[in-house]
C-alpha cells in the first residue's frame, strides 16, 4: 500500500513539474471558426478538440475554446473576435470568412494584445500570423495532372469552394494560371461553388450540365468529387476525369470504379489537422518564440498506388487526415526561418 501511495504522489509532483514547466500554463486559446457545413470542416474541429483537450489536460495552456459562427457571415465573425478580446484570450486561432472584411476585428485584437494566428482561410491583416497550403499550386498542380491524362485538351468544368474566402479564390487562381500559361488545349466551359460539400455540389454541378457541351474534366477544391461524379450520372453523361478532394465517399467512389472499369484519378486537399498546427504555433507564439508571419504546409496528395491505404485509414462520412504535434510545429517554423 505505501509503495503505491507514494507512486501515486510521484505521479502528482511529476504532473505539477509538466504544468509549472509550460511557460503557457496560464494562456487561454480561442479557436474562431466560421464554416462547419462540411466533412472537411468537421474532420478539422475534431482535430482541434482532441489537440486542445490533451493539452489542456497536461496543463500546456489554461484553456483551449472552439467557436463556429452560425453562418458564414464577416460580420457575425467579426463580433466573436471582439467578444473573444474582452474574453481575455491570449491568442485567437482564426479560420476566416474574409481574406480582408476581418481585418478590422484582427488589428483591434493585435492592439488589444491578443495574438492571431489565422490559418486555411487566412487574412492579410499584417500583424496575424498566417498557415496555409499554397492553394495556387494546388491549383495549377490539378490542371498539370489532368493534362497529363488528356494531352489532347478539351473542355472542363470548374467546382469552386465558398464564395468571398481566400482559399477558393487562391485555388481558382491556380487553375486559371495554368491554362492560360500552360496549357491552353483546355477550356473552362462552366463553373459552380459546391461549398465543398457533396451535396451542395452535385446540385450545382446538375443545374449547369444541361447547357455544358461535352466535358473532358472536372477540376474541383474538396468535397465536390462525388457530387459532380453523381450529377453526370444522373444526367446519363460519360463520367470525367474528376480530381477528388481526399473526402471518404469520394476515395469510396474512386475504389469502386477503379475496380469495375479501371478508373484513374488523384485526390489532394489540405489537411484538416493544420488545426492542430496552428494550435501548437499559436501556444510557441504565446511561449515567446520567434515565429514567422507566413508558414505553408504541404498539401495531403492521394495518388491510384495510395488509394487503398487512404481509404482504409479514412473513416466513414470524414476526410483524409493527419495531426501535427508540437515537434512538427516546431520544425515548421524552423523551416520558415
Amino acid at each position: 500500500m505505501k509503495s503505491i501511495l507514494m507512486g501515486a504522489a510521484a505521479l502528482a509532483l511529476m504532473a505539477g513539474a509538466v504544468h509549472a514547466e509550460s511557460p503557457t500554463a496560464s494562456k487561454r486559446i480561442a479557436l474562431s471558426n466560421n464554416y462547419a457545413g462540411n466533412s472537411w470542416r468537421q474532420a478539422m474541429l475534431k482535430t482541434y478538440e482532441e489537440t486542445a483537450q490533451a493539452a489542456v489536460a497536461d496543463g500546456v495552456v489554461a484553456a483551449a475554446d472552439a467557436f463556429t459562427t452560425s453562418e458564414n457571415q464577416t460580420t457575425e465573425q467579426a463580433a466573436q473576435i471582439q467578444n473573444m478580446i474582452l474574453q481575455g484570450y491570449d491568442a485567437i486561432l482564426l479560420n476566416a470568412a474574409s481574406p480582408t472584411a476581418l481585418n478590422g476585428a484582427v488589428k483591434e485584437a493585435c492592439d488589444a494584445g491578443v495574438k492571431v494566428i489565422s490559418f486555411d482561410s487566412i487574412v492579410t491583416e499584417p500583424c496575424a500570423w498566417r498557415i496555409a497550403v499554397d492553394f495556387v499550386e494546388m491549383g495549377r498542380q490539378e490542371v498539370e495532372y489532368v493534362a497529363s491524362r488528356l494531352p489532347e485538351g478539351g473542355n472542363l468544368l470548374e467546382i469552386r469552394g465558398l464564395a468571398g474566402v481566400s482559399t477558393d479564390d487562391a485555388i481558382s487562381k491556380g487553375i486559371h494560371e495554368a491554362i492560360d500559361t500552360k496549357y491552353p488545349q483546355f477550356k473552362i466551359v462552366g463553373s459552380v461553388h459546391g461549398d465543398w460539400a457533396q451535396d451542395v455540389a452535385q446540385k450545382a454541378v446538375a443545374g449547369i450540365l444541361p447547357s455544358l457541351p461535352d466535358v473532358v474534366g472536372v477540376v474541383t477544391q474538396g468535397g465536390d468529387g462525388y457530387g459532380a461524379a453523381e450529377a453526370f450520372a444522373a444526367a446519363g453523361r460519360p463520367t470525367p476525369l474528376i480530381v477528388m478532394g481526399n473526402r471518404q465517399d469520394e476515395l469510396k467512389w474512386w475504389a469502386e470504379q477503379r475496380d469495375a472499369n479501371g478508373y484513374e484519378t488523384m485526390s489532394l486537399s489540405i489537411a484538416p489537422g493544420v488545426a492542430s498546427l496552428a494550435f501548437w504555433v499559436g501556444q510557441q507564439i504565446l511561449a515567446g518564440e520567434d515565429v514567422p508571419k507566413d508558414l505553408t504546409v504541404p498539401f495531403l496528395t492521394i495518388t491510384q498506388a495510395d488509394l487503398d491505404e487512404a481509404l482504409k485509414t479514412t473513416p466513414e462520412g470524414s476526410v483524409s487526415n493527419v495531426s501535427y504535434t508540437l515537434e512538427d510545429a516546431q520544425a515548421v517554423i524552423a523551416g520558415a526561418k
